[in-house]
């Protein structure tokens, strides 16, 4: 009888909703089943080198990818259909490199890494990529064709970009070696954490707003083998420090540093505030909700505290506890 009453509740809402929203609600619904097993671009932004803007993407395994559509029209080709690929044997090739008079110039490496990439952009949406080394090793391949004297008329114009890529490569490269020789590079990646800082930690304390749902303390109680107080809301001291652990120290670089310096204490030494309270509007508290949403997901998946923690280090590494990224190039290609 409950079952009937939900099927007639579900149907009775849907009526409701109007055939608009309920298009959405599909399309999103699609969405979710069909890019639920691809890995997610957790950082996005768009690199401009010589004249072309190229999207790209950290992808949550730290693969650097570039978009199919901007690498395609920054090779001056015609933007490729989503998701088309072309393949010679076992490889999947993207459709600048197909033709017989480049196979000669084309490396063992770059059949390897050269095959289509699919994966997640943030808003949920499949996106198609290529792995950002590749191109300049598909320049190379043009511009050594050219040399040879193999081009066909239709692939001068190709060869001419990857020139003028190529060269905006050399100029990126340049900068960076002379960043590193004279010691900007560590000033530049300070810079670069101060800004995010300041992007993520608001200068006044905000009003407080219920930020962390009740379904992330009833799996953490969960997945620690203790029983949910649905009468209280007293919780264990040490999940403070969980908290830290799982969100603060994964939300950006510094940012649970910065927090305990700038929130006060009482004289028990536990803070006054909300660590979320400090949190920009703007940056700062999207972000932390986008993270509570991705660790419940992870928690609803996982069947202790020690398998919850596997798959969030494998998602959602620790930034105190990862290789030190260059926070200039990285600001600079995700526009964080």
């Amino acid at each position: 009888m409950k079952d009937e009453a939900k099927v007639r509740g579900g149907r009775a809402r849907a009526i409701s909703l109007g055939p608009k929203r309920r298009r959405e609600i599909a399309q999103k619904a699609a969405i979710a089943r069909w890019t639920k097993d691809l890995p997610v671009a957790y950082y996005t932004g768009e690199l401009t080198i010589g004249d072309a803007a190229i999207g790209c993407a950290v992808l949550e395994d730290r693969r650097r990818v570039l978009t199919q559509s901007d690498m395609m029209k920054a090779m001056g080709r015609a933007r490729q259909a989503k998701g088309r690929a072309y393949y010679d044997g076992d490889v999947n090739l993207p459709a600048f490199l197909t033709a017989k008079n480049l196979k000669p110039f084309i490396t063992k490496e770059l059949y390897v890494t050269s095959s289509q990439i699919e994966f997640r952009l943030p808003s949920g949406n499949r996106a198609f990529g290529y792995l950002a080394e590749i191109l300049r090793q598909v320049c190379e391949v043009y511009l050594k064709a050219r040399e040879a004297g193999v081009l066909v008329r239709s692939q001068l114009h190709i060869a001419h970009q990857a020139e003028l890529l190529i060269r905006g490569l050399a100029d990126v490269g340049i900068q960076a070696l002379v960043d590193e020789a004279t010691g900007y590079q560590r000033d530049r990646a300070a810079n670069a954490l101060a800004e995010i800082l300041e992007r993520f930690i608001a200068k006044e304390l905000q009003p407080w707003v219920k930020t962390f749902p009740d379904t992330l303390y009833e799996e953490l109680f969960r997945l620690r083998g203790l029983k949910y107080p649905r009468d209280s809301v007293k919780k264990p001291q040490y999940f403070g420090h969980l908290t830290n652990d799982i969100i603060y120290h994964r939300l950006a670089p510094g940012v649970l540093k910065e927090l305990k310096t700038s929130t006060p204490k009482s004289p028990t030494g536990r803070p006054k505030h909300h660590f979320h309270r400090r949190l920009t509007p703007d940056l700062g508290n999207p972000k932390l909700r986008e993270h509570l949403a991705s660790v419940i997901t992870i928690m609803k998946l996982s069947s202790d505290y020690d398998d919850f923690k596997k798959k969030l280090d494998r998602l959602h590494p620790r930034y105190d506890k990862t290789m030190q990224f260059d926070f200039g190039e990285l600001n600079e290609a995700t526009g964080i």
